[in-house]
């Protein structure tokens, strides 16, 4: 969780508009699912509806930031995001997965975000200082709908 914040920080500082993004889902994520854990009990004996739920709508939001932003790591980070939900499904074909098989698929990819963020705003901070500008989106997104700390 250290690393998650740390990235996050650094990501909405230093972050172009798809690196704050992500660190937004990402943090909107946590919280999410620490109010669950409050009001749900965590079960991995069968199918994590609050998880599924975090981790479906997490997916969606990170792929259409791939989709939009004039990035590569984005596509990175939607593969990660969608990791977990093969987890979900997997758990309603398969009954008899151990549920450490399945907490395991559900959380490891998700491992792996906090650095992907860092690095993505460490580039770029150095394509601004060598270029002195780093265009976030793709022409054709709808840029002009994002609140301005996104763009």
């Amino acid at each position: 969780m250290i690393s998650l914040l740390m990235a996050s920080a650094y990501a909405l500082w230093k972050g172009g508009g798809p690196e704050r993004m992500m660190a937004t889902i990402l943090l909107g994520m946590l919280v999410v699912d620490q109010l669950a854990h409050l009001l749900i009990p965590v079960q991995f004996a069968s199918v994590d509806t609050a998880h599924l739920a975090i981790d479906l709508i997490a997916a969606l939001l990170t792929f259409t930031l791939a989709m939009t932003a004039h990035r590569f790591w984005p596509l990175v980070a939607a593969v990660l995001q969608i990791l977990p939900l093969l987890a979900h499904f997997t758990r309603l074909a398969n009954v008899e997965m151990h549920p450490i098989a399945y907490l395991t698929m559900q959380v490891a990819a998700s491992w792996l975000l906090p650095p992907l963020l860092a690095a993505a705003t460490w580039r770029h901070q150095t394509r601004l200082r060598r270029s002195g500008s780093d265009q976030s989106w793709q022409p054709s997104s709808l840029q002009s709908h994002l609140p301005k700390v996104f763009r």
